[in-house]
């Protein structure tokens, strides 16, 4: 073990390896076991990247193979922007985590974080052709704020992340058509939080469209109002971050039902 920090694995010390690093490790570890829980995981697909602070910007990213209950501090991936791994690994990265991911990290340095996920309600939401609908109090805070990214088949080719980053612009949630939902968060909690709402948004529009009956829609001027109160709750609380009571709270229960 290092003599530095006893929790840093030797094999992870010898590549130069932090306290800062690992604290964030075992933080996107704890992330990828609250997705397993909520059900937002599909086998071993989809990703949460975070990135580790520094002028190289590497992220981290679960290695591909493996569920999502099975990713730990020490085997994550660290990549450049490249998709290069940078220390050792067991495992390699899914092209299309790296893909996506690359491109946000890249053209957003201020989102630390990303998450995106393939799970049934948001693919649903992806499908439709009006998209998010403001129809609950979840979704209205999405309005105007959010982007949309036309399919182009698995993201497997990198001429695609300029057109991917467009679609995003300068917001921090993205649908992506026929394929799933992106978020982006200045940090890990934040985009949790964003993910969550956007999850149960998707969630509501679907079984309220099930349902048959005609949706109530309020008007812009009032989803515009909704949405600047949802941006002031969100960052009105001074003493903790964006999402983090949140995301602890979780992490305290799939650190509870693991122990």
């Amino acid at each position: 073990m290092s003599v530095a920090d006893p929790k840093i694995p030797d094999s992870l010390a010898g590549c130069g390896v932090t306290s800062a690093e690992w604290a964030l490790r075992e933080k996107l570890a704890s992330a990828y076991h609250v997705v397993e829980h909520l059900g937002w995981s599909e086998s071993i697909y989809g990703h949460v990247t975070l990135k580790v602070p520094g002028p190289d910007h590497h992220f981290l990213i679960n290695p591909y193979g493996l569920r999502y209950d099975e990713v730990t501090a020490e085997n994550l991936v660290k990549i450049d922007l490249e998709g290069r791994p940078v220390g050792p690994i067991e495992q390699p990265v899914n092209l299309a985590g790296y893909v996506i991911h690359s491109a946000v990290h890249e053209a957003r340095p201020d989102l630390a974080c990303v998450f995106h996920t393939h799970t049934t309600a948001g693919m649903a939401v992806a499908a439709q052709a009006d998209g998010l609908l403001p129809i609950s109090i979840h979704a209205s805070g999405f309005f105007d704020r959010i982007g949309y990214h036309d399919y182009e088949g698995p993201s497997l080719d990198g001429d695609e992340k300029s057109r991917l980053v467009a679609s995003l612009g300068e917001h921090k949630a993205l649908i992506l058509k026929n394929h799933g939902l992106l978020v982006g968060g200045t940090t890990l909690e934040e985009a949790f939080i964003l993910m969550f709402r956007l999850q149960r948004a998707c969630e509501i529009q679907v079984a309220a469209r099930a349902g048959g009956a005609e949706l109530v829609i309020p008007d812009d001027k009032t989803c515009r109002a909704a949405a600047e109160l949802v941006d002031r709750f969100l960052a009105g609380n001074k003493q903790h971050g964006v999402g983090q009571l949140e995301f602890d709270a979780w992490v305290r229960l799939v650190t509870r039902r693991d122990n």
